[in-house]
C-alpha cells in the first residue's frame, strides 16, 4: 500500500505537524473496539463513534483467522468547518515508519517494529468515507503486510477448490477477470490484494467483501451501468460494490493457491496458456514489498511458497475465452 522514500524530509514535515497538534498525545481516547483487518486482531481507540462506523464499514465484516498480536491503532478526531476533501496524503518511508500525510488534521503514522499506528483524522475528511478509509484508516493493512501476512498485487479466485492467484499490473484486468469468474460460479477471494496467511499451506486472504471497477468496466458488464463513481486518490475514478447484496456471487475470505497466473491482455497471436518465468514471477511480486531487513526476509520466504505452485501466463483478449481456460487448468491442472 505505502512505499516511497525521501525520508529526511517527511520526518522534518511530521515533526512540525506534530508539535503543531498536540492531539498527538494529550487527548483522552475513550472508545475502544476491536476488528479483524483481514482476519487479524486490531484493537482501535478513538474520541469519536464517527471514526467506529468508518471502522465498522472496513473491516466489520472479517472474522477471525489468527490469534496474533493486536495491532494498536490511535484515532484521534480533530473538528474543523471545511467539508472539503483533504488533499491526497504524500507518503514516505522511514523505517521502521511509515508516514502519510495530507494537511495539518488528516496525517498518521505506523511504527512497524512496534504494531502501532497513530492518527489524526478530520471532520472534513470524514465526509468522504471512500477517501478517509483508503488513504488514512487503513494504515494499519501496513502491519500486516509486513509482520503478519505478506501482501500479493493480485486477485485470487477459486473454481472446486482450486485456487487461481490472478497477478499483473495495474490495469491488467485482474480485477475484471476475477468478476467474470464470479459470475460465472466461482468463489471470490478478492479483486486486488492477497495475503499470504499461512505460507507453509499457500493459504491466502483478501477482501471479499468488496469489488473495485475501473468505469469500462460497466461496458462489460450491464448491471454495473449506473452505479456512481467513486473518486480515488489522484482523480482515478472507479465504481465500488459491496459483495453482500450480489446473491449469485459465492465468495471466501480465504483459498489455498493452486496455480499463480500472469496475465496479458496485449501480447501478440492468439490466445493461450503458457508457463511463466519463475524469474519474472519473483521480481514482480518482490515490487510491493518494503520494510526492516527481517521484514523483508518474512516477506520474501511467503513469495517463495507461492512460487512452489505452477507458474502461468495467461494471453488473452476475449474474457469469456479466458474464464473457460482457467476453469480447464483448474479443473485438468493444465
Amino acid at each position: 500500500m505505502h512505499t516511497t522514500a525521501q525520508v529526511d524530509p517527511a520526518a522534518e514535515l511530521f515533526r512540525k505537524e506534530s508539535a503543531s497538534n498536540p492531539i498527538i498525545e494529550a487527548e483522552e481516547l475513550p472508545l475502544c473496539a476491536t476488528y479483524y483487518a483481514f482476519g487479524f486482531p486490531a484493537e482501535v481507540r478513538t474520541n469519536s463513534a464517527r471514526v467506529l462506523e468508518q471502522f465498522e464499514q472496513l473491516w466489520g465484516m472479517f472474522y477471525k483467522l489468527r490469534d496474533t498480536e493486536r495491532i494498536q491503532c490511535d484515532v484521534r478526531f480533530v473538528e474543523d468547518s471545511s467539508t472539503v476533501c483533504p488533499p491526497e496524503p504524500t507518503y514516505h518511508l522511514m523505517l521502521p515508519l511509515v508516514i502519510s500525510i495530507a494537511d495539518e488534521n488528516n496525517f498518521g503514522i505506523v511504527d512497524l517494529e512496534r504494531m502501532q499506528v497513530k492518527i489524526s483524522v478530520s471532520s472534513a475528511a470524514l465526509l468522504h468515507p471512500s477517501y478517509v478509509q483508503y488513504c488514512l484508516l487503513g494504515m494499519p493493512g501496513c502491519c500486516i503486510a509486513t509482520r503478519l501476512a505478506p501482501a500479493v498485487h493480485a486477485a485470487c479466485v477459486a473454481f472446486n477448490g482450486q485456487g487461481v492467484l490472478l497477478c499483473g499490473d495495474s490495469g491488467a484486468g485482474k480485477s475484471t477477470l476475477a468478476y467474470a469468474c464470479a459470475r460465472a460460479g466461482w468463489t471470490y477471494i478478492t479483486d486486488d490484494g492477497a495475503y499470504v496467511f499461512d505460507a507453509v499451506n499457500r493459504q491466502v486472504t483478501g477482501n471479499c467483501y468488496q469489488m473495485r471497477f475501473r468505469p469500462p468496466t460497466a461496458e462489460m458488464f450491464p448491471e454495473l451501468a449506473g452505479h456512481a463513481m467513486t473518486s480515488r486518490p489522484g482523480g482515478k475514478l472507479s465504481i465500488e460494490l459491496p459483495t453482500a447484496p450480489m446473491t449469485d456471487i459465492t465468495r471466501s475470505q480465504t483459498a489455498h493457491i493452486d496455480y499463480v497466473v500472469f496475465l496479458n491482455r496485449r501480447a501478440p497471436g492468439p490466445p493461450q496458456l503458457i508457463p511463466f518465468s519463475q524469474a519474472k514471477a519473483r521480481r514482480s511480486m518482490r515490487e510491493v514489498v518494503y520494510g526492516p531487513p527481517e521484514s523483508l526476509e518474512f516477506q520474501h520466504q511467503a513469495i517463495e511458497t507461492l512460487l512452489a505452485a505452477p507458474l502461468f501466463e495467461l494471453q488473452y483478449t476475449d474474457l469469456d475465452w479466458a474464464v473457460e481456460r482457467l476453469q480447464a487448468l483448474a479443473t485438468n491442472g493444465k
